[in-house]
């Protein structure tokens, strides 16, 4: 499509005349692709390329040849099968000849590998000296027992664990699909390159089931998304919802978002009619408006300077991508908007197509394993993910009471306060938050669906077995969070920093209250640069945390980010900036009988003038150690100057550099573990 970044080849198509053949079969594939079709744009043709295909002879299909029974054994040995120990004969196969069969179960060895029949299966020697294996059906025992003369019978599926665990790799691995898709149709540095996203399905009533390993703070927050786009369009006086509808929302406050930049594009799983389940992707954009380019203004203190709001809109509407509306909610902000609306929009469809990646994965899901089957693990592995916190929290109050309780700062000196009450004998836990300090007066403030996402992070965290993070960690949990607090703000209050700033200590609150490590960099020190005509965001790496039995690791984003840093050549090709420095910071990891690891340097000169912002924390108070270990040192932000001189620009700072100054950000390490 003109005006979009999308190239799809297509193969000639040899069965009409008509000119319009091509076309036809490029919106087919695009739609298939990314579930929608642009109206009112032309097709270009983006290249033409020629394949030469010679047909060669069809080789002759080999000689049956007569069964010649089974073949001497040279051996036999003990194997075991699902029914348990058997004794097995054991076949050479250079010694087998056309026509030999073979019953199993057995035992095929050839000189680089070895082949096992199973029971009921049958090898069949080829003329061409081939295996030919027919496997059969099994057959259960129960089946000849089952009523099957009521065609509505529901069977009752009981949860097995080596399916459980194969349906939630088949879940994490769709999300994961969902999100290979993403980066590859994406275009934006911040999604292709530093995959600042994440990827969801959820049951038809929004709970979450499974995600890939993406972003932690996103997913528990793409569930209050995802449950607010359900009541919303299904209350009274709206739309509903509709096949071919693609809904997409920001809002922090009132649609479960967790920060501007971060928008979440939902889609319906229909089936016969009916919603199945719902796929979710949510993407950093680097540029929606507000104050300042890159969209995280360090000095914002309500909403609206933050950039676009959306609160429930159809972004795809039965079928049609709806590119007029939304281009009228990115640009027309009172505080300037979007710088990018070419990349918002070439993002957006790449979330839609992402979305309809794991629709048609999902269909295929159903057809293997039945809609009843898939439903109930679904849920099975949600009561799995409950049972494990469950567990968890038992031996917790067990070897340490069942009662907690931590305390942090921001650096402004606002509390972040949390008592845990655990019940030892149902494994529910109540997280009171009584004590965090009031809303405040900037842009730290965070919604409760960030809060949901550092602790459900957390204790996914804390879980010693694999299993993926779901609306099931979070069941066990009563929230008690005091009302327009730093983590229960007004509708309008600035969040741009609480979900990149205030979710790290929330996390760091929760691992101390639990004893489990000391506190990592607690900061995703957030760079922002841009003009008029573009921005540019990035979160830098710092120090983790030690622990028991580990040294803290150096130079990684820790907790609930998860992203990568954008390649030193792709960054210096796309954007008008030279790289001075990048490595790790020696000595700012805290001490102790575990090693807190070190922050990182980065140094960043512009090659015109530019206006840059830097949003981050822990530049007053140390990331602390636990159990006698040293605190990490703190971080810190530097503009050197032309003429050489220095100057400590604070931890939150918007303004221009000009060409010859440089930026200098200095990570805080992770806290060490026990004394030494």
């Amino acid at each position: 499509y003109e005006g979009t970044d999308n190239a799809i080849m297509i193969l000639e198509c040899r069965d009409s005349d008509s000119p319009l053949s091509h076309a036809r079969t490029f919106v087919d594939q695009y739609h298939r692709e990314f579930g929608f079709e642009l109206e009112g744009r032309d097709l270009l043709i983006d290249d033409f390329r020629v394949r030469a295909i010679v047909p060669g002879a069809t080789p002759a299909p080999p000689p049956s040849v007569p069964s010649l029974g089974a073949p001497p054994a040279f051996g036999s040995c003990r194997a075991y099968f699902e029914n348990g120990w058997e004794t097995v004969s054991t076949y050479k196969f250079e010694d087998l000849k056309p026509g030999h069969e073979i019953l199993g179960p057995a035992i095929i060895v050839q000189s680089i590998s070895t082949i096992v029949l199973e029971i009921g299966c049958k090898a069949f020697v080829t003329a061409d000296g081939d295996l030919d294996i027919t496997v059969q059906p099994k057959k259960h025992e129960d089946d000849e027992h089952m009523d099957t003369s009521n065609e509505d019978q529901k069977v009752e599926i009981k949860e097995d664990p080596v399916q459980l665990s194969i349906f939630a790799h088949r879940f994490m691995g769709i999300a994961e699909q969902m999100g290979r898709t993403l980066a590859r149709t994406a275009i934006s540095v911040n999604i292709k390159e530093r995959l600042d996203f994440s990827c969801a399905l959820f049951t038809n009533d929004g709970g979450l089931v499974a995600n890939a390993p993406h972003i932690p703070v996103h997913l528990g927050a793409m569930q209050s998304a995802v449950r607010f786009q359900v009541e919303y369009w299904n209350s009274e006086g709206r739309e509903g919802i509709n096949e071919g509808d693609v809904f997409v929302s920001n809002h922090p406050q009132l649609a479960g978002g967790s920060h501007l930049p971060d928008i979440t594009v939902i889609t319906p799983v229909f089936h016969e009619g009916k919603i199945l389940f719902f796929v979710a992707s949510r993407g950093h954009h680097s540029d929606i408006g507000g104050i300042s380019p890159g969209s995280m203004p360090p000095h914002s203190t309500n909403l609206e300077e933050e950039g676009a709001r959306i609160v429930a809109f159809k972004l795809v509407k039965n079928g049609k991508f709806q590119e007029e509306g939304i281009t009228d909610i990115l640009v027309n902000q009172e505080y300037g908007g979007t710088r990018n609306l070419k990349d918002n929009l070439s993002d957006l469809r790449a979330q839609v197509a992402a979305n309809n990646s794991g629709i048609r994965l999902l269909h295929q899901l159903v057809e293997e394993n039945g809609l009843d089957t898939v439903e109930a693990y679904m849920h099975f592995i949600q009561h799995n993910a409950e049972m494990a916190v469950r567990h968890m929290l038992k031996d917790f109050a067990a070897q340490h009471g069942t009662k907690t309780h931590a305390i942090d700062y921001m650096d402004d000196g606002t509390p972040i306060e949390l008592t845990i009450n655990i019940d030892p004998d149902s494994g529910s836990a109540c997280f009171d938050f009584e004590g965090t300090g009031p809303q405040i007066l900037g842009n730290l403030n965070a919604p409760p669906a960030v809060t949901y996402s550092a602790v459900i992070y957390s204790l996914r965290s804390l879980v010693g077995q694999d299993i993926p993070l779901n609306q099931g960690c979070l069941a066990p949990i009563e929230f008690k969070i005091p009302h327009y607090s730093i983590l229960n703000p007004s509708d309008d209050a600035g969040v741009v920093g609480g979900n990149v700033l205030t979710s790290q200590r929330v996390v760091d609150v929760v691992l101390k209250a639990f004893k489990a490590c000391a506190a990592s960099q607690g900061c995703m020190n957030n760079l922002t640069f841009g003009d008029s005509k573009f921005g540019y965001y990035e979160t830098i790496a710092g120090g983790a945390g030690a622990g028991p039995t580990w040294n803290g690791r150096s130079g990684v984003h820790t907790h609930c980010t998860n992203t990568r840093i954008t390649d030193p050549e792709i960054l210096e090709r796309r954007y008008p900036v030279l790289l001075r420095q990048f490595g790790l910071r020696k000595g700012s990891g805290g001490d102790g009988k575990h090693k807190g690891g070190d922050g990182v340097i980065r140094e960043i000169e512009p090659l015109r003038p530019l206006v840059m912002s830097i949003l981050s924390e822990r530049r007053c108070l140390q990331p602390y150690g636990l159990e006698g270990g040293e605190p990490a040192k703190t971080g810190r932000n530097l503009l050197i100057k032309k003429n050489g001189i220095s100057l400590n620009i604070g931890a939150k700072r918007s303004g221009a550099i000009n060409v010859g100054e440089r930026l200098v950000i200095e990570s805080p390490g992770g806290g060490g573990y026990g004394a030494k």
